[in-house]
């Protein structure tokens, strides 16, 4: 489980001893009601005000609170699936440890495992395809590193796996992992029932059924290169038109590369900041040795190197291929490389 950033609140003394304890063990931010605060607590004096506040700002939040004291204060604050924070309560003994939201995507199930190892307790998993012990997709999405391009038909997918129905599955570079039953391989798109459960791994926007789960493996390596000063709608812009104009989802990107003289390029740093992702500098000496398709003299007069676009896609892309040899604009050179 990656590190999250969690809030942990105490509504008695015992609570309140008790989330210092998680605290300890797991990090987090302790918040206990005002008269029994100690150490370096947080104190509050309401608790949905307080939960009103903190409950977009962590990934996660631990209650020593019985649950429906809980249910009532995020009620309102719930959004989507996608999004929502983990959340798991308990009693003051720890004895029982509750998933109540967000169980696989936001880690709540694996969450309240580890509160119920440090308080020697129950972990109490709701989750129909954890009690059942049926692999469930939204988990092992999160698992690959697939973004869900379709929330809706999680429950679908999964509770055609309950049923112990066949599920169909296109994944061509076996990016999700599975084989045999209850999956039956897509080889052949013409092959793809519509209508029938499935899941469709593919970093195109090539789905031919509305109603499959849709999954984006995050596998394509954007490597970019740009004249000094290029704002960011300008990069977006090209990045935007080359992903339409060869069908590729944008849900597939994965990691943002250039040299390293540009590390300081505004637009470049709002751009991957847009994106979510980390860009990744490399230094000419390690670019020049990579065997790009397209040289460019231009670019080897001004930089010292023979390419940056592609040659920085195939380096993040670690052994990987090009999907998209450099294409550019007046401004903005663009190469994209699929990792295996």
């Amino acid at each position: 489980m990656t590190q999250q950033k969690i809030a942990i609140y105490g509504l008695t003394g015992q609570g309140c001893r008790l989330a210092h304890k998680l605290a300890r063990e797991l990090g987090g931010a302790v918040h206990c009601v005002r008269r029994h605060v100690v150490s370096d607590a947080e104190p509050f004096d309401s608790l949905p005000e307080l939960v009103e506040r903190t409950f977009h700002e962590f990934d996660a939040h631990i209650f020593v609170a019985a649950a429906g004291i809980v249910v009532r204060c995020i009620a309102p604050l719930i959004q989507s699936k996608s999004s929502d924070p983990a959340v798991v309560c308990m009693d003051t003994d720890g004895a029982f440890v509750v998933s109540l939201l967000s169980g696989h995507l936001g880690g709540a199930n694996e969450l309240a495992v580890q509160c119920a190892n440090v308080t020697g307790g129950q972990p109490v998993i709701t989750t129909a395809t954890d009690s059942a012990g049926v692999v469930s997709l939204d988990m092992l999405a999160k698992e690959k590193n697939l973004t869900i391009g379709n929330i809706d038909r999680v429950k679908v997918v999964n509770g055609a796996l309950l049923d112990k129905r066949t599920v169909q599955l296109f994944d061509p570079f076996d990016r999700l992992g599975v084989d045999g039953e209850p999956f039956v391989m897509v080889r052949e798109k013409k092959e793809w029932k519509r209508g029938e459960p499935g899941v469709w791994v593919s970093e195109y926007e090539d789905c031919p059924d509305s109603g499959a789960l849709r999954l984006y493996p995050r596998s394509l390596m954007l490597g970019i290169g740009c004249r000094r000063g290029v704002p960011e709608e300008e990069i977006s812009a090209h990045i935007s038109n080359v992903f339409s104009a060869e069908g590729l989802s944008l849900h597939s990107i994965g990691g943002v590369a250039s040299v390293d003289a540009k590390q300081d390029e505004p637009g470049l740093l709002e751009t991957a900041a847009d994106l979510g992702i980390e860009l990744v500098f490399y230094a000419k000496a390690r670019l020049e040795e990579v065997e790009a398709p397209n040289p460019s003299d231009m670019v080897k007069e001004r930089m010292g190197i023979p390419s940056v676009s592609e040659a920085a896609a195939l380096l993040l892309s670690e052994g990987g291929q090009l999907v998209v040899e450099k294409t550019k604009t007046k401004s903005v050179t663009l190469a994209v490389a699929r990792r295996i």
